[in-house]
């Protein structure tokens, strides 16, 4: 059966398009895995560590046959793959892929929770998720468009484009 998903997409090291665009490239040749729509790129200033570069950042939905823990351990790899070294907590990166809903499910296991657990106080993550689905409800939060529209109100998060990669 196949589930649907949403993914976080930032980087903020090197060729931050190029980064992105690859991943997705990558994830979208995985087996049981289809990238279906990526919304806009961001531009969005770093959390949690101010002393680095500002991150390009988009959302993007996914068709899947994996489970989520499955599908957590292709997000890992992939970012193993585009050169993702974690050293300092929010710290610069190549690329880092976050999995932010799951289908409906709501999980909570060690290394795993699902929805993200602070998805929903990042503008720089619910500005485009909403625009690929706005009337998505995050359990316990609302829906993605209003959590969206009162974010991005108090973090500055400017749309910068559109990122194309090779579907093949």
């Amino acid at each position: 059966m196949l589930s649907r998903a949403y993914i976080g997409v930032g980087s903020n090291l090197g060729d931050r398009e190029g980064h992105i665009k690859k991943a997705l490239e990558l994830l979208h040749r995985s087996p049981g895995m289809r990238v279906k729509q990526v919304a806009s790129l961001y531009l969005t200033e770093p959390v949690g560590y101010a002393g680095q570069e500002w991150f390009l950042n988009t959302v993007a939905e996914l068709e899947t046959g994996l489970e989520p823990r499955e599908l957590l351990v292709l997000l890992l790899e992939t970012e193993k793959k585009l050169g993702r070294v974690r050293t300092v907590r929010w710290g610069p990166r190549t690329v880092d892929l976050d999995l932010l809903v799951f289908g409906e499910e709501k999980i909570a296991q060690p290394g795993l929770v699902v929805p993200h657990p602070r998805m929903c106080e990042r503008a720089f993550v619910m500005v485009p998720l909403a625009e690929l689905k706005p009337g998505l409800k995050i359990p316990g939060a609302g829906k993605a468009a209003e959590l969206a529209a009162a974010l991005a109100m108090e973090q500055p998060v400017k749309r910068v484009g559109h990122i194309q990669f090779d579907q093949k």
